[in-house]
């Protein structure tokens, strides 16, 4: 379907992060599908028109860097857009290595989440 909404996934094991930032996405006009672990998320595909995957860098089991390199290994050509609560410049240069589309420390500004996510659709398009 050409008009289908597009498909944001978000990976964070923190139950309220995945449920603000759903209502964020929804409200910009996108599907959202959340997962609370890497593990969760590589269980849920193949993934039918991802727009983009919003990232949290530090999850139990497996990080969002491990996560990133799981799907560039795997050929796996989705827009991602990190988030953490946990920041410095090295874990931004990973970030930005692995092929980042944006880079936001938490608590991040709305429209810049939204704006990342637009940029990605149009990457990702």
């Amino acid at each position: 379907m050409a008009d289908a909404k597009p498909i944001v996934f978000v990976v964070d094991d923190d139950e309220s992060v995945c449920a603000s930032l759903k209502l964020l996405i929804e409200s910009g006009g996108y599907r959202v599908v959340t997962c609370k672990s890497a593990e969760d998320f590589l269980d849920s595909g193949p993934w039918e028109s991802p727009c983009c995957l919003i990232l949290d860098i530090r999850l139990s089991g497996m990080g969002g860097f491990k996560l990133q390199e799981h799907l560039v290994k795997l050929q796996t050509c989705i827009p991602v857009i990190f988030i953490t609560g946990h920041d410095s410049y090295r874990m931004e240069d990973e970030a930005m290595r692995l092929g980042a589309i944006a880079y936001l420390r938490k608590p991040f500004d709305d429209q810049c989440l939204l704006d990342a996510i637009q940029l990605a659709c149009e990457k990702g398009a």
